[in-house]
Formats: C-alpha cells, sequence, structure tokens
C-alpha cells in the first residue's frame, strides 16, 4: 500500500518555482499590481509552497520513496554531464517545511512592518526571490545545483541587509557580508572541485556510494607531506558552511546584518541562511565520516563559537544584536553536533531554533514598532503592560531558546550537550573536553543575556516615559539618557499583523519538541514506548561505532522522562544561575552593576570590543591587503609604467628623433649616403674574400 505513494515531480517544481513567480511579478510588475497585488501574490506563492512542502513530507511519512531525478541536462562537456533535478528524502523534506512556513509567516509579518516604506514592492521581491533560493539549495540533487542555491542565498542576502542603500551603515553590512562569505565561498569551490577530481561525478548519489573508494587516499600539498584527501575535500566543504553559519572566525558579518530591516534579520538568522552550512554538512555525513581529523576541526570550531561569541551578547544593547550574538552561539552548538557526528541532533535543534529564533526576532521587531523605531534596551523598560501579547510570546521564546524543560529548545539543545558530555567521557582529548565545557556554560550564558533581554525591554523603570530617567549599564561606562533623539512616545501594541505569527511560532517553539523528538531523534513514537525506523534512515550517514545520539536512545524513556531528568542536569543548574545572576542585577538590585562594571572593566572592554575581530579583519587582512597593493601599485607606476611603458615609448620617440634628422630631402645627401654605403659593403667584401 505504502508503495503506491508516490511524489509528483510537478508537486516539487511547483514547491521551488511558486515563490520565484511571486518575486518577478513583485519586482518587475510592482508599480502596476501596486502595494497590496505585491504582498498578495508573494504571500500566496510561499503559502501554496508551503503547503506542497507539507503534503511532501507526510507522503514520506507515509511510506513513498524519497524522489531523486534529474529533471534535465544543464550542460555537457566532452563525458561530464551536470543535471538540474531534486534530491527529497525526509531530511530535504524537514528542511522545506521548515523554510517555507517560516518565510509564509515573515512575508505576513512584513505587511505591517514595511507598511510605511518607499521600498514595499521591492522588499517582498526580494524575501520571495530569497526563499526560492533556498529551497534550490536543499532540493538540490547535485554539487553544482547546490552551489548555485548557495550562492543566490548570498546574494539575495547582500540585498536584502543594504535593503536602506541610503544608510552607510547598511551599506558596510552588506558589502561586508558579501566579502566574508566569498573567503568561505572558495574554500567551498575547492571542496566541490576535489569531489568531482577524487571521485569524478557532482551527482550526490554517486558520489556518496563511491566515497569509500577515497578512503585511504593521499595526496602531497607540500613535498614529503601526505594529507589525508577526505580530509582535504572535507576541511574545504566545511569552510564553506563556516562562511554561510557564520562560525568563528568568518561570524563578524552576522551582527551587522542586523542593519536590515527585522523581518529580515529573522529570516536570515532563523530558516534560511546561517542554516545552509548545518543542513550541508549534515547532507554531506558519507563523506564527513570517512575523515575524523574532519569532524575534530568542525567540533572545535563550533565549540569556540557556541561559548566565546555568546559572551558577547552579554554586554550588548540593542534589542536585535543581542538576539543576532544568540544566533551566533546557537549555531554553534549545531555544529558542536555535527563534530561528534550526531547529525540528527544538529539538524533537529536547526528545527526547533527556526521557530524560536524567528519568534525572537519577530518580536523585537514588534518592540522596535511600539517604542518608534527605538532599539537600545536602555530606553525602553515597563513594556509587558503595554504590550502583553508580544511580552508572552518572547517570554515563551526566551524559555524555548534557554533550554526550560519540557519546552522545544530543551530537547534539542540538552541531546547535544549530553552527546558532548557522552563523547567527553569516551575521549579523553583536550578537544572532547573543551566541547563539553563549552556547551555547559554557554547554558549560563545563554540564560543571562536572555533574561537581561527582558528584563531591560518588559520591566523595570519606564524610561521611555521619564525623560529624566537613565540607566547605568552594567556593560558600559557611559550614562545613556532616555529620548535622547526621540521624546516621549506612549508605547502600543502592534497590529494583527504583526502578532499573529508571533502566536503562530509561539506554538512550535512550546511544543514542537516535545512531540518530535523520539520521532525525529531516538527512532520510536512520540511517547518513546514503540521502536520505529530512524527518520532520517537513508539521508544521514553514521558510522555506527561513533553513533552518539544512537548510544543515548538507549536512555530515552520519552519526553516526559527526558524533561524531568533535565531538571538534575547540570545545565539545568547552569541555566538557574544565569537566571538569578541576571535577576539580581537587572530585577532586584541594579545598583549592584556598577560594582560588577569596575570590577569586571578589562574582560567588559574586551567583550565591548568583541575580541577585536573586526579590527583583526579589517586593519590586519584589509588593511595588509591594502598596503600591498600600494606597493604594487608603486611597482607598477614607477616600473611598469615608468621604465617599461613610457621607458619604451621615449626610447623609440628618441631614435625616431635622430632618424629624422636623417631625411633632410636634399637628393645629394641621399646619393652621398649611397656611396658610403657602398664602400662599407666593398670594404666588407674585401675582407671577407681574402
Amino acid at each position: 500500500m505504502s508503495s503506491a505513494i508516490l511524489i509528483s515531480k510537478t508537486h516539487l517544481l511547483l514547491v521551488v518555482l511558486l515563490p520565484l513567480l511571486g518575486a518577478v511579478l513583485a519586482g518587475l510588475f510592482g508599480r502596476r499590481i501596486g502595494r497590496i497585488g505585491s504582498h498578495t501574490v508573494t504571500i500566496l506563492g510561499v503559502a501554496a509552497s508551503c503547503a506542497l512542502s507539507c503534503l511532501v513530507l507526510w507522503q514520506l511519512l507515509q511510506g513513498a520513496s524519497p524522489f531523486n531525478e534529474n529533471l534535465y541536462t544543464w550542460f555537457q562537456v566532452g563525458d561530464f554531464t551536470v543535471n538540474i533535478g531534486f534530491m527529497v528524502d525526509k531530511l530535504t523534506a524537514m528542511m522545506m517545511v521548515v523554510v517555507t512556513f517560516v518565510s509564509l509567516l515573515v512575508h505576513i509579518y512584513s505587511v505591517g512592518y514595511m507598511a510605511d516604506d518607499d521600498g514595499y514592492q521591492r522588499f517582498f521581491s526580494y524575501i520571495s526571490l530569497f526563499t526560492f533560493s533556498m529551497l534550490a539549495l536543499v532540493m538540490s540533487n547535485n554539487f553544482l545545483q547546490l552551489f548555485f542555491g548557495w550562492e543566490a542565498v548570498g546574494l539575495v542576502s547582500y540585498l536584502l541587509i543594504g535593503f536602506w542603500f541610503k544608510k552607510p551603515t547598511a551599506v558596510i553590512a552588506n558589502f561586508k557580508a558579501f566579502l566574508v562569505n566569498r573567503v568561505g565561498d572558495f574554500g567551498f569551490l575547492l571542496g566541490i572541485a576535489g569531489v568531482l577530481y577524487w571521485i569524478g561525478t557532482l551527482d550526490y548519489a554517486t558520489a556518496f556510494a563511491n566515497a569509500p573508494t577515497i578512503r585511504d587516499t593521499t595526496f602531497s600539498v607540500f613535498a614529503g607531506h601526505e594529507w589525508s584527501v577526505p580530509t582535504i575535500i572535507c576541511i574545504c566543504l566545511f569552510v564553506g558552511a563556516m562562511g554561510k553559519s557564520a562560525q568563528v572566525p568568518l561570524h563578524v558579518w552576522l551582527p551587522d546584518s542586523m542593519e536590515g530591516p527585522t523581518p529580515i534579520s529573522a529570516l536570515i538568522h532563523a530558516a534560511t541562511m546561517v542554516t545552509a552550512g548545518i543542513f550541508m554538512v549534515a547532507r554531506m555525513s558519507p563523506l564527513f565520516e570517512l575523515s575524523p581529523t574532519a569532524l575534530n576541526f568542525i567540533l572545535f570550531i563550533g565549540a569556540t563559537t557556541a561559548f566565546w561569541t555568546g559572551l558577547i551578547g552579554m554586554v550588548q544593547n540593542d534589542i536585535k544584536r543581542v538576539v543576532a550574538y544568540s544566533t551566533l552561539s546557537q549555531l554553534g552548538y549545531m555544529t558542536v553536533a555535527l563534530g561528534l557526528s550526531a547529525y540528527s541532533a544538529a539538524v533537529f535543534h536547526l528545527m526547533t531554533h527556526a521557530f524560536f529564533k524567528a519568534l525572537l526576532f519577530l518580536a523585537a521587531g514588534s518592540v522596535i514598532i511600539g517604542m518608534h523605531h527605538e532599539q537600545d534596551m536602555r530606553k525602553m523598560g515597563g513594556l509587558r503592560k503595554y504590550m502583553p501579547i508580544t511580552f508572552i510570546t518572547s517570554l515563551i521564546g526566551t524559555l524555548a531558546l534557554i533550554g526550560t524543560p519540557f519546552f522545544s529548545g530543551f530537547y534539542s539543545k540538552d541531546t547535544i550537550i549530553e552527546a558532548a558530555q557522552h563523547h567527553a567521557s569516551e575521549h579523553g582529548d583536550w578537544i572532547a573536553q573543551y566541547a563539553n565545557m563549552a556547551v555547559l556554560l554557554g547554558a549560563f550564558v545563554t540564560s543571562f543575556y536572555s533574561f537581561r533581554l527582558l528584563y531591560l525591554t518588559f520591566f523595570g523603570e519606564e524610561r521611555f516615559r521619564n525623560p529624566s530617567a537613565h540607566v547605568t549599564d552594567a556593560d558600559s561606562h557611559e550614562e545613556v539618557h532616555a529620548h535622547d533623539d526621540h521624546g516621549v512616545h506612549e508605547p502600543h501594541e502592534s497590529s494583527w499583523v504583526v502578532t499573529v505569527p508571533l502566536v503562530l511560532l509561539a506554538i512550535p517553539s512550546l511544543l514542537i519538541g516535545f512531540f518530535t523528538a523520539g520521532p525525529m531523534l531516538f527512532g520510536t513514537d512520540v511517547m518513546g514506548h514503540v521502536k520505529q525506523l530512524p527518520f532520517f534512515l537513508g539521508s544521514i550517514d553514521v558510522n555506527s561505532a561513533k553513533d552518539v545520539v544512537g548510544k543515548l536512545a538507549e536512555e530515552w524513556h520519552g519526553p516526559v522522562a527526558f524533561a524531568l531528568h533535565g531538571f538534575t542536569a547540570p545545565a539545568f543548574f547552569l541555566t538557574l544561575m544565569g537566571f538569578f545572576a541576571a535577576t539580581l542585577l537587572y530585577l532586584v538590585m541594579p545598583e549592584w552593576r556598577k560594582v560588577v562594571t569596575r570590577t569586571l572593566a578589562w574582560p567588559i572592554k574586551v567583550l565591548e570590543h568583541k575580541y577585536w575581530a573586526d579590527d583583526l579583519w579589517i586593519k590586519v587582512f584589509a588593511g595588509g591587503s591594502f598596503g600591498l597593493g600600494k606597493v604594487f601599485s608603486l611597482f607598477d607606476n614607477k616600473v611598469i609604467d615608468g621604465v617599461v611603458v613610457n621607458g619604451s615609448a621615449a626610447t623609440t620617440g628618441l631614435v625616431a628623433g635622430l632618424v629624422r634628422k636623417l631625411q633632410s630631402g636634399y637628393l645629394y645627401h641621399y646619393a652621398f649616403a649611397m656611396i658610403l654605403g657602398l664602400v662599407a659593403l666593398l670594404a666588407l667584401a674585401n675582407h671577407y674574400w681574402q
């Protein structure tokens, strides 16, 4: 019976092409169809795509075979052929649903958020095109099509981050994002080239099937130094993921992407661009399983990102930037899971994170609307009675983010923490121990900056109302006066077109982890009683000896037991410590923040400067390249142009001037020259004849 269920090729084409159609109509005909027409066609296109994505996932859950077909030949060079096609299994279908669902709610939300913007039609065209690009990426069945979607996502993100192109900081931010991603994409392209060179194909299924043949293959990068080919390929591929998923040190673009409109922040940070790298590594699991060295490298980078970038969020005062650094930290958790070979846990956290992080960004946007475009949390306070829906949904998103038992984030995040602890207990190496400590301490950091945001925004003194009110922030030595620029405004709850998406995102943020942890992670029914086939069977390949999630499944007794056990776990106590610290400093005894500021002045300065990572990139790498360019420019001007080019011209002119003097135009001068020439020839001939 299940074999009769077939995934329609037409449905898959509509999933990816409907958002593109909406983008074309809004972008090229936006003036004709107007604002209402522009948001209508894009919302309907993404809504239909979401509905069809849900249908495809349901068909796979009912037993339909995964879809892997080529639709047409893109180009052929000799024996090398590149096709356009789709690979749709449960991993892809889950991503399709998450991308289209979050994108749909962002589209609806944008109707209210962008209502007064002059670029309304252009904005809807961009976000619909962004959705198309992400779908093309996740549905591809070959590396070249993946690279097309990869670059398309990067291009549209450039347009969206710099959407307000008359704003200098937005222009700098989108240029920065574009350049940093080019660094990662160069490595990604080298990885794809390595797959083609050593495996001989760009088709996923063929490449994965033939991957074991290169397990012991080596390549001499430098004479006498043999490198493992799988390690070279996987590290190059992961460098691409470091750019897209903003891993240290290629993370510097993501906080600055907050210069774009808030709906873009939600779309980029929740379900699309930054998750592309996580999805890619999970999809390439048959390759990454061949290289323990590459996995250790991934584990180290992920652990560094999870903890150290989270610390920066503790001192940010822009409400969107706090959530942005939270995204960096959570992406680090996902990357740690990839390094542990816990690919299913990484993808599961990707899914739950998409809902509660989109919720937090859109809630931040609602606050910004209610505060008349104020983003500094030090100029807020006491908003919960003015914006009750925004407050409640923000609280739900926060509880999910910090990993509160029974909330969705708990099931995904604690699985990663448990996997790291299990890995550290089995492997005594320093990388395993470092990763374990990073994800554990990250629980404290996440809790602290999350409740700090809640308290500064929704609790305490109404600093927007009293122009003389001020707050001396614990993370800054300056006093910030409310209404330095804005005067007194009455906050207000956002319109239904903004609050409805918040409510719809709050529901999965609260519930989806409870109902999907068993089936997606541990191969059981919802309550953990009946064993089933693993959800990602055939999509993710894990060496049984390294299957840490499979070992955790032996202790899985359902979502209720797992949540109750969570109350006794070290991560929960660290989360409580973060909650108590934030409550003490920002709610109960705010005057203590001055003492903390003075005591921790140097660490706070380091965090405020973001470890000087921007200076490293801008002054050292970019500045060094600029200086090197000046040296070559000087060489070009003085030597190439001055000596070679201009010198050649000057020499030619000099010779021409001398020769010109010989051309007098008098016949007897030429006759005399001929006689001299004849005498010279006779003398030469006489010399050789003798």
